[in-house]
């Protein structure tokens, strides 16, 4: 099954694709989000605050950056991930976008 691209039981397009990508990755950063979903930062920025307004995402400071995952304390949590993860796995483009990140460093001098 395809989902579809409009859908937004978020609120918006950029939110509900803000929130798969979250569940997919765990946790992430406006940057990062805005570059694996082809979307301005600010898009993101917007989308992420009112995310966190409504407590299904939380930002834990990481030096400059704000790093987002799904909120813990959020009282539907586990309601909420597996929606998600049903959501996220009709949607192929967005599982290999989340494939696609490193969460390790590379090995110094390794070849790309």
């Amino acid at each position: 099954m395809k989902v579809k691209i409009s859908s937004m039981p978020f609120g918006s397009v950029s939110r509900t694709r803000v929130l798969l990508l979250l569940s997919l990755l765990g946790s992430s950063y406006a940057r990062e989000l805005a570059r694996l979903l082809s979307q301005p930062v600010s898009v993101i920025q917007k989308a992420l605050l009112g995310l966190e307004r409504d407590a299904l995402v939380a930002a834990q400071p990481m030096g400059r950056t704000r790093v987002f995952r799904l909120n813990p304390r959020y009282f539907a949590r586990k309601e909420l991930e597996a929606y998600l993860d049903r959501v996220a796995a009709a949607d192929d483009e967005l599982r290999r976008i989340a494939a696609t990140v490193r969460r390790r460093p590379r090995l110094t001098g390794k070849p790309l």
